[in-house]
């Protein structure tokens, strides 16, 4: 492939864009998308196993998209809901309080990004508890806002040198099955990562002062980890025992992701909140927050809001986003090709002492490389040469955490599309194995 325009646009974006809004893996500059394909700036052709992000489900520029989009353009694009309405606005709330788990009265409200939706949260659950601390976990990654960025953890560059984050919020270990700090298996396990927990409410954290648990029902960034589902369940037993506000955040794995609407629903738990953002308007920025009535009423006006929130684009392309994800039964498509996706790897791993465990629900799956299947230790050199590769041979896909390819198609991807790419990974990890992908490309592939 020839990537002279790419480099041509890295350059000039090396001049004037900066550096630490951005996380590096192969100069790619996108030119146009069709469903799961995408075609750079030099006119090479690429399977997309990434989803910009898992943010575009239903696939780059889907025909209904792009018209629901410009038939709003033709109206109007926004006037501030701060102090107007509109009819998309209040479509789509119905919508959203249709498809979210709970059967109780709901409100909706917007913001742009995840990252705002997680601030938003934050106001809520203090206001309505009257309680100011919240727990979250080590590894998640909740956004890029003072707030979001309080409730994550999972790098230090995110955190060094702005000074003070927001107080009282503190972090448990998420359940990682695989890496097990107690060393159990699944037969022996008695839950004992939900000790430390436990003995924080008992000795030092007063239950009483603890306004909600944010938990991401499979960890995204920390490498796409599910956890037990009794773990769930004993977390949301102890969140209502304690009048702890239990709150699913929903931002990477919602709208289908998983073979679910939202993936608290493979838990079987109605949650006080949810927080959602990017596949939820196909690319549009977008963010919401569903939660029950009485915990939104708990804020008086105009405690979260802002100009663009709710613009009527952004609904409109998420009205349509929804229906097409009901349309063309997308969520039991992700749930059939997930399946499929996650048995190619397994016998992958069968065949490759690299891929110490694949994971993951629909299409949202961690292939997790290791050093040695012994210590678990993770293989981020791997990873990032694989990356690389299969950007060069026509497939994008990235890694997370220490070494976690992260497998997150656009739901509408065809069996042949995943076919082609799925060969094209494997024969990158071969290839990484033989030792025939040069040191040089760590230059380029940093990854988080």
């Amino acid at each position: 492939m020839i990537y002279d325009k790419c480099i041509e646009i890295v350059d000039r974006d090396s001049k004037v864009y900066s550096d630490f809004a951005r996380i590096p893996y192969y100069p790619l500059a996108i030119k146009k998308g069709r469903g799961a394909t995408i075609e750079d700036m030099d006119g090479n052709q690429f399977i997309d196993m990434l989803s910009s992000a898992a943010s575009l489900n239903t696939g780059h520029s889907h025909p209904r998209i792009t018209r629901a989009i410009t038939d709003q353009l033709e109206n109007f694009i926004s006037y501030t809901a701060a102090y107007t309405y509109s009819e998309p606005l209040v479509a789509l709330g119905e919508k959203l309080c249709s498809i979210t788990p709970g059967e109780f009265e709901k409100r909706v409200v917007y913001g742009l990004s995840g990252s705002d939706a997680n601030d938003g949260m934050i106001k809520m659950v203090r206001a309505y508890t009257g309680r100011s601390k919240i727990i979250s976990f080590v590894g998640s990654y909740h956004g890029s806002t003072l707030g979001a960025l309080s409730l994550s953890a999972i790098s230090l560059n995110m955190r060094r040198k702005i000074g003070p984050l927001l107080p009282d919020i503190s972090h448990i270990k998420y359940p990682n099955c695989y890496r097990c700090s107690y060393e159990k298996q699944s037969e022996s396990c008695n839950l004992e990562c939900m000790n430390d927990f436990k003995e924080s409410l008992a000795t030092y954290m007063p239950p009483e002062e603890i306004a909600a648990v944010v938990m991401e029902p499979i960890a995204g960034d920390a490498g796409l980890i599910v956890p037990p589902e009794k773990y769930v369940k004993e977390l949301h037993r102890i969140c209502k025992e304690n009048g702890i506000l239990f709150v699913s955040e929903e931002i990477q794995q919602g709208f289908g992701r998983t073979g679910k609407w939202f993936s608290i629903e493979h838990f079987d738990i109605e949650p006080d909140i949810i927080v959602m953002g990017k596949s939820m308007a196909s690319g549009v920025p977008l963010s919401a927050i569903v939660a029950r009535k009485e915990i939104t009423e708990a804020l008086g006006p105009p405690a979260h809001l802002f100009t663009m929130s709710g613009n009527a684009l952004s609904c409109a392309a998420s009205i349509e986003t929804i229906e097409i994800i009901q349309d063309e039964d997308l969520i039991e498509k992700s749930k059939e090709l997930g399946e499929y996706v996650k048995e190619r790897f397994t016998e992958m791993m069968q065949k490759y002492e690299l891929i110490g465990d694949v994971r993951g629900k629909g299409l949202s799956i961690g292939v997790d490389l290791v050093k040695d299947r012994t210590t678990k230790i993770g293989n981020k050199e791997a990873a990032a040469k694989i990356c690389y590769r299969c950007w060069e041979k026509g497939v994008i896909v990235i890694f997370l955490a220490s070494g976690v390819l992260r497998i997150q198609p656009p739901l509408v991807i065809t069996r042949e599309e995943l076919d082609q790419a799925l060969k094209i990974i494997e024969e990158s990890i071969v290839e990484y194995i033989n030792g025939d992908i040069p040191d040089s490309v760590l230059d380029i592939a940093k990854g988080w």
